[in-house]
């Protein structure tokens, strides 16, 4: 296995964190982006500094805020100037919600979109040009299950970004190939334990519209949505196979990546609905005459 530099964002907890750590043990050097590092994430920096020493990896910290164009752009200035290369992009930043889609405001929708969507476009812009001069990289996108698979009530702002970014994923795959770049699009299932996913969703601002849910035919469903996807779950389901998936495509050789990996204990059905969305994508490819853009080749 080549010893890759990598960027993931949103690495202060949950996947992002797993995600880091697991990748710095199989021997890469990681950054951690995360926000507000000499701030509310001082801690979480002061965690990944003490795993790299204890664990003598190459895991370091870096001022990484996807909702800022200035934070994005010098933190990946500043990998490219530190590491002097940058080989695999992350993408896997994002903010879940939960409450009835009408009682949000579509401000609320908006600041979703831009975490969990155009999150990844400022970090494309500002990293790929570096990927493309070397003519070879890896970008990864951590999905969702919801955006294909089963889609529960009360999570509409989450479902609808994260559909979103899957499609823009898919869009740049065939943008990418040619630049000697893959693209791998990591699916996760409902893992309502080992991540703060749930714990630190957001809630719709409009509270009496939320009531008017929450007292009326619907109430109980927020509830029972919630105890329906944790009974769904297995006993065994482990946050952490998010990160040995990853872990296992990065270290794979190139142009042998798969372009998509489910990790859904659950088995909401996301599987079945992307092979069939993803072999009429390659056989349209084909019948435009592009099927050379479902792969990658070593770039120019």
């Amino acid at each position: 296995m080549s010893k890759q530099v990598i960027v993931i964002t949103g690495a202060s907890s949950g996947f992002g964190a797993l995600t880091a750590r697991a990748l710095a043990k199989a021997g890469h050097t990681v950054y951690a982006g995360m926000r507000a590092t000499e701030g509310r994430n001082v801690p979480a920096v002061a965690d990944a500094a003490e795993f790299a020493r204890e664990n003598n990896v190459d895991l370091r910290s870096v001022e990484l805020d996807v909702a800022s164009d200035a934070s994005v752009v010098s933190g990946i200035a500043r990998i490219t100037a530190d590491a002097g290369r940058l080989d695999v992009i992350i993408h896997n930043a994002g903010h879940m919600s939960f409450g009835p889609a009408e009682a949000f405001t579509p401000e609320q929708f908006a600041e979703l979109f831009d975490i969990n969507v155009l999150s990844t476009q400022r970090v494309n812009r500002a990293a790929l040009p570096y990927l493309r001069r070397q003519g070879r990289g890896l970008v990864v996108w951590v999905s969702s299950s919801s955006s294909r698979g089963g889609t529960p009530p009360y999570l509409s702002p989450y479902f609808a970004a994260k559909a979103a970014m899957d499609s823009l994923a898919v869009s740049y795959a065939g943008e990418l190939t040619r630049w000697g770049i893959e693209t791998s699009i990591i699916v996760p299932g409902a893992f309502t334990k080992g991540t703060n996913h749930f714990a630190h969703s957001g809630s719709p601002l409009d509270t009496a519209r939320a009531a008017e849910y929450n007292e009326g035919p619907y109430k109980g469903v927020p509830d029972q949505a919630l105890q329906g996807l944790a009974a769904l779950e297995p006993a065994d389901a482990d946050a952490g196979a998010v990160a040995v998936a990853i872990v296992d495509v990065v270290g794979k050789p190139f142009s042998t990546r798969p372009f998509r990996v489910h990790i859904d204990p659950s088995e909401d059905g996301a599987e079945i609905v992307n092979g069939v969305a993803d072999r009429v994508r390659a056989e349209l490819f084909r019948r435009i005459g592009l099927e050379d853009l479902l792969k990658p080749v070593i770039g120019n």
